[in-house]
């Protein structure tokens, strides 16, 4: 009986045996799905010699070196300065993107660009790096002391001191409204 037992135990040791599973491998994702960084609740300080050019504040930030681009969610603003550092202009929307290449910023979704004498309001704006200007082809609102016009497709530079709008399709004087 005892070596009945023993050797009952000793068939349940060997029987009970474990192979080892491999997990399964999903290779649906690609490289360029993953960001290389991601920040929460960031703040990016652009300078050029010295001087404070823009401030970037955003809820989530998610660099992609492998596309050149960088994601901003949860919320995007920017405060734009001039040369004397005084700031002008602020850019806010619910996300963004920035081309890694040019360093254009594209706000989209609930885009407001206002200074202290215009409001701008559209779906999709874009920032060009290259020569400070902000453009769109999209419908925007543009709100002065004195006027507001509606059209399609927009233009300024970053102080919205020079603005066109490209197609008007509303314009009214201010104390009509």
């Amino acid at each position: 009986m005892k070596y009945l037992l023993s050797l009952l135990m000793m068939l349940s040791f060997f029987s009970c045996k474990s192979e080892r599973l491999k997990p399964p491998i999903d290779y649906t994702f690609k490289d360029e799905d993953i960001p290389l960084q991601e920040s929460w609740n960031s703040e990016v300080t652009f300078s050029d010699s010295g001087k404070i050019k823009a401030i970037l504040f955003a809820g989530h930030i998610q660099v992609f070196p492998q596309r050149n681009e960088t994601i901003i969610n949860d919320g995007v603003k920017v405060d734009f300065y001039d040369e004397d550092q005084i700031k002008t202009t602020t850019l806010t929307s619910k996300r963004g993107r920035v081309d890694d290449l040019t360093s254009d910023l594209y706000a989209i979704d609930s885009v407001v660009v206002f200074s202290d004498s215009l409001t701008v309001y559209t779906e999709l704006i874009k920032w060009k790096n290259d020569d400070r200007k902000i453009v769109s082809d999209k419908f925007v609102t543009i709100i002065s002391p004195t006027e507001k016009i509606q059209g399609y497709g927009f233009e300024s530079d970053q102080s919205l001191k020079n603005y066109v709008i490209y197609n008007i399709t509303y314009v009214t004087r201010r104390d009509t409204i």
